[in-house]
């Protein structure tokens, strides 16, 4: 079995590079297919595998100025050579041209949202003089985005949330299946006395001006691990309770999560890592009643909510939390069921139940096309369904 990966691009570590490394994992050996790949700004991990870039790595933009190649340079990608083709996508990356009896997965992060229901905010945060143009070439992404969505075999949804919206927009079903957590990377301390913790980039939607508007209410110390362009302007905000760390290692993170009375989750996430490394440390999460918390926390046994996104509500939810006993063992065991191996054993179920649906199509459009039985197609793809089954029982 030939087996392609693909992703948008490889330029820093995220939640979608993640699951890149959990699918090479998967199937070691497999090929890498980005728009372009910045060795050195990632792990290691990332060095030993197969990368191959597109015409694009070669040009000195930003990747978000070239968003508009990006379809062109996806389907230039000659996928011919493989039988499985998976894609894990945000942006392009599903849009890939494949043989009509290979089977194409897209793990998808999310819609681009910059193209659909973030469209205006998008359109706001550029120069009015470029706002038109702007405008139309939206709309032309999202034209290429529904057609290229057509060409997936099957889809996987981080969450019940991008679930959503791949069925607004593409118009398709999804299957579900959570995304990675190193969860082994954390441990439960013996005491967790130490200050509430955000963890968390410093931009608009995550909602760290509720936090610390809350804290200052409280007058409890917060600490934050993170940096980005809002920390001039939270800086303004906060009293001196609070906290501000800047950039911290994966073990600093690890560390600190472990000994933090609480972890604060203000803002809505389409599935939000940070509440399930949180609760891997053995520590509570406080988080907003909504996207996918809900899909992760279980009030009242691994967190609490709060229902409203006002610093109030907050800090309501908070002092709850603080003056709740935790058992840190349950919420570790709860946080288990998102490692690693619990997505791969998905991945494979969806990935057998996919190919057995598309090999059953294939043969019915053979049939109907009135073509010759080809036996060595079906040999191979037998092979390959057999060898699924395999990565389902290692």
């Amino acid at each position: 079995m030939k087996v392609a990966l693909v992703h948008e691009w490889l330029t820093t570590l995220g939640g979608s590079e993640r699951v890149v490394l959990a699918l090479s994992r998967l199937f070691p050996g497999a090929p890498v297919y980005v728009s372009r790949f910045r060795r050195g700004q990632l792990p290691v991990d990332f060095d030993r595998m197969d990368i191959r870039t597109t015409f694009l790595d070669r040009w000195p933009l930003p990747h978000q100025a070239l968003l508009p190649l990006m379809p062109l340079a996806f389907e230039q990608l000659d996928l011919r050579e493989f039988d499985l083709v998976i894609s894990s996508s945000h942006a392009c990356a599903k849009g890939v041209l494949t043989r009509p009896d290979a089977l194409h997965i897209s793990y998808c992060h999310t819609p681009m949202r910059y193209a659909w229901d973030l469209q205006a905010e998008y359109q706001q945060s550029l120069p009015a003089v470029v706002r038109p143009l702007s405008a139309w070439m939206l709309h032309r992404m999202r034209l290429w985005d529904f057609a290229a969505a057509q060409r997936v075999d099957r889809f996987i949804a981080n969450s019940a949330t991008v679930a959503g919206r791949i069925a607004r927009w593409y118009r398709r079903p999804s299957d579900i299946l959570h995304p990675p957590v190193d969860v082994e990377r954390f441990a439960i301390a013996p005491a967790a006395e130490d200050p509430c913790l955000v963890v968390s980039r410093l931009v608009p939607y995550k909602r760290i001006d509720a936090a610390i508007a809350a804290f200052n209410h409280l007058g409890l110390p917060l600490d934050i691990i993170g940096d980005g362009p809002l920390y001039r302007q939270l800086s303004r905000l906060a009293g001196p309770t609070i906290h501000f760390l800047g950039h911290a290692s994966d073990a600093e993170v690890a560390r600190r999560m472990a000994t933090a009375r609480a972890v604060i989750f203000p803002g809505i996430e389409d599935f939000g890592i940070v509440p399930v490394e949180a609760m891997a440390a053995g520590r509570p999460v406080v988080a907003l009643r909504a996207g996918g918390a809900l899909e992760t926390v279980v009030e009242g046994q691994t967190g609490w909510f709060f229902d409203k996104g006002s610093p109030l509500a907050l800090a309501s939810a908070v002092r709850e939390a603080l003056d709740r006993p935790w058992d840190s063992e349950a919420i570790r065991a709860h946080a288990l069921q998102f490692d690693e191996k619990a997505f791969h054993r998905g991945f494979v179920r969806i990935a057998r139940d996919g190919f057995q649906m598309h090999q059953a199509s294939e043969r019915q459009r053979r049939a109907a096309a009135a073509q010759e039985p080809l036996a060595d197609r079906e040999t191979a793809a037998d092979s390959l369904l057999a060898e699924i089954r395999s990565r389902g029982q290692g």
